[in-house]
């Protein structure tokens, strides 16, 4: 897949946000102009996703929560691809977990991806990432 080159003006406080954006991300700033310019596209196709900085990276976030497109596709799997049932577990309206089927099924390599790396960490490499993580035990049901 080949590149295309665009020039584009912005302003010195523009290109001031771009450059601390880029150190961030360690990349450069055309790099770093390209990712967010395809993240602005992607928000503005797919209702309801956002684009958050992690411990894990730059992620496809589902707008007004705190989880990631691929932990909602995960979630929406163990409950054999429902959404209804996604949705009535995650006390949402069925839209969003729909937005977050219809990103993964747009981008299917990024969700795999993301969803393969989080079956790699255990806890210790977990609390490395982030310190402030603990374990807790939920008591089991009984019937």
């Amino acid at each position: 897949m080949g590149s295309s080159v665009i020039s584009l003006r912005v302003s010195p406080a523009q290109a001031a946000r771009l450059q601390r954006k880029a150190r961030q991300l360690r990349r450069s700033p055309s790099e770093t102009g390209a990712i967010l310019l395809d993240e602005a596209l992607r928000t503005d196709e797919f209702a309801f996703i956002d684009f958050r900085d992690s411990p894990f990276g730059r992620q496809a976030c589902i707008q007004g929560s705190r989880l990631a497109v691929w932990q909602v596709v995960s979630l929406a799997r163990s409950y054999g691809g429902d959404a209804a049932r996604t949705a009535r577990h995650l006390e949402w309206p069925l839209m969003k977990v729909q937005a977050a089927l219809n990103y993964a099924s747009a981008f299917p390599d990024e969700i795999e991806s993301a969803i393969r790396d989080s079956q790699s960490y255990d806890f210790q490499k977990l609390s490395r990432m982030l310190p402030q993580a603990e374990v807790f035990v939920a008591p089991r049901k009984t019937k």
